[in-house]
Parts: structure tokens; sequence; C-alpha cells
């Protein structure tokens, strides 16, 4: 009978200890956790199926308000390594990451390490009074291609055994953005200059503008997430009027009603499809991945100011990696 007690103790424990987890017994892959979806696809592209991969912003959430439920505290705390975007990005599930991860457990902020502080950029929606940087690096693909080879590294520091897997996924991937590249810079050539303008909704294409020649010209999305008071749509409209773009841009993630009135008043087109971590497709399709993203962006944004987006024709936006992948991206 004291046997039997025994047994059943150890049991109830073991499954106690499993509840949750939805690795499959025997799993001896790296478990790896992300953030926003955007991260999520290029550690994937990097890991591919070898690493066993969980995104936790649901996809169309606002990433900077995002607050992790307790749920997710279990979560990071079966982790093998943490990779979030940084530069105070997800400030919440870092906080939840330091205290609830194993003794040891890394955490790589990509964006932290892949610019310096000389690098950072301020702007309409992250003021430098406010002292956090526009932290969307990943819309600079050169930066993706940066992003990739720190998640490489990173993993092969902990599964040595395939660390030449990582490597090579890292190296492929590199060679499809820098294709993505130059199809990027035939496709903005055929913008008129005076074209080559961007107001959006939220600052998310810093890094971008500046890489592929258009200027930021403002945001309407005020640095405290709400909508801009009247004085400032007014200002919008003005800007938007003396700039001549023909386009403004909203956003997947953050829906604005205002923002229409905005181009509407000031004579211009409203576009309301441009994402920044939001990734286009379902799930498992070839086009919902980091590559996908960038190249429906850059035809939306090349086509609503008056180019020609053909140059994205035939891009492969499939995984560089062999095999399948079973990564989590929450809806």
């Amino acid at each position: 009978m004291a046997r039997l007690l025994l047994a059943s103790l150890l049991l109830a424990l073991l499954l106690a200890a499993c509840a949750g987890d939805d690795t499959p017994p025997g799993d001896a892959r790296l478990r790896v956790v992300t953030t926003v979806s955007p991260i999520t696809s290029i550690v994937e592209q990097v890991g591919g199926g070898r690493i066993a991969l969980t995104g936790l912003v649901p996809e169309g959430a606002n990433s900077h308000t995002y607050e992790p439920p307790p749920s997710v505290a279990r979560t990071l705390a079966e982790a093998d390594l943490i990779v979030l975007n940084g530069l105070y990005l997800e400030s919440p599930t870092l906080e939840l990451a330091q205290a609830n991860r194993r003794t040891g457990v890394p955490i790589l902020q990509l964006g932290d390490a892949a610019i310096s502080r000389e690098e950072w950029v301020f702007d309409f929606s992250f003021p430098e009074s406010e002292g956090h940087p526009n932290p969307h690096l990943w819309t600079s693909p050169r930066l993706a291609a940066r992003y990739a080879e720190l998640a490489a590294d990173a993993l092969a520091v902990l599964d040595p055994e395939n660390g030449a897997f990582y490597a090579a996924n890292a190296a492929a991937f590199a060679g499809r953005i820098d294709e993505l590249d130059e199809r990027i810079r035939a496709a903005v050539t055929t913008i008129p200059e005076a074209h080559r303008r961007l107001l959006t909704y939220h600052d998310s294409f810093p890094f971008f503008g500046s890489d592929y020649g258009f200027e930021i010209i403002g945001a309407v999305q005020p640095t405290d997430f709400s909508e801009p008071s009247a004085r400032e749509m007014a200002a919008l409209i003005e800007q938007v009027r003396a700039a001549g773009v023909p386009a403004v841009f909203g956003s997947e993630v953050f829906p604005s009603p205002v923002m229409e009135q905005i181009a509407q008043e000031a004579g211009a087109g409203f576009v309301d499809t441009l994402r920044d971590d939001d990734l286009p497709g379902e799930t498992g399709a070839p086009e919902h991945s980091y590559l996908g993203l960038m190249a429906a962006n850059v035809r939306t944004i090349t086509t609503a100011l008056g180019g020609d987006a053909s140059a994205l024709d035939g891009f492969d936006v499939s995984p560089v990696f062999d095999g399948s992948s079973d990564a989590v991206y929450p809806q």
C-alpha cells in the first residue's frame, strides 16, 4: 500500500509538471520563445523544425501595450532561449521573462545587439524626451538579416550539434534578403521622386525609409497610442497637402477612423493594408512570413505612390530551411 501511494504521488507530480506543456514527450529540441510575429518568423527561418518555437504576442495585437497573461509565465519558465526585439518594445514581457526564466537561460534582445546607441532613431511616436527609441528595426531587410545572424549564433551556443544547420539557414536567409533588397530598389526607382514620402498611422518605417530613400513626413498616432487631437489632425491635413503625396497609409494593426478623414480632407488616397508586425496570409502559408510581409508592404507602398511594383513579381517568400516547422503563431 505504501509503494502504491508513493507511485501515485510520483505520477501526480509528473502530470502536474507536464501540465500545459505542448511539446511532445521525448522532444529534445531547444524550446525557443519569441514575441511579435516578424521576430518569430525570422527565428523560424534559422531554426526550422529543429527548434520548438512559440510566439507570444497574438498577431494583430498592439505590441507596445500588450500585457502578457499570467499563463505565459509557464511558457517562459520552460524556455531554453527567449528572443525579444528589445529597445523597450516588449517591456512587460521582458519583466515576466526575467522573473520566470530558469537560471542561466539567455534573453536575446535583437534590436539592442543589432545597432549601437548612436544609431537609435527618435521620431514623432518615439520622442527623444521619452528615452525610448523607435524599435521597428525589422522593417529594414538588412537589419532583419542581422537579426537572423544573431539568432543563429545564440542557437548554436545552446545546440552546437545543429550549429552548421542554423548558420546555413541564416546565410540562405541573408541571400534571400539581398535579392529582396535589389527588387525593392528597382521598385522604388519607379516612384516619382516627389512622391517618395511616407505618412503612416504608426511610426514603423524609419529604418526602411532611410535605406530606400523615403522621407518620413510624420505619423498620425501620438506617443500615448491614442487618437490625435483636433489640432493635431488639422496640422497633419496641412502637412499632407503641402507634401503633395498621392496616398497616406493606415495600419492593419492600428485601425483608425480619423486616418481616412485626414486623407480625404487633404486630397490624398487612403491605404489601410500596410503592416508592421501582422504577417499576411494564413499561418502555414508561404506568404505568412517575414519575407512575405516585406514583399507585400513594398507592393502596397510602391503602387499607392504611383510606381510599378512588378520588380517583386516571382520573389520567393517561402521558408529557406529544409523540412517542416511547427512554430506557433498565436492569433
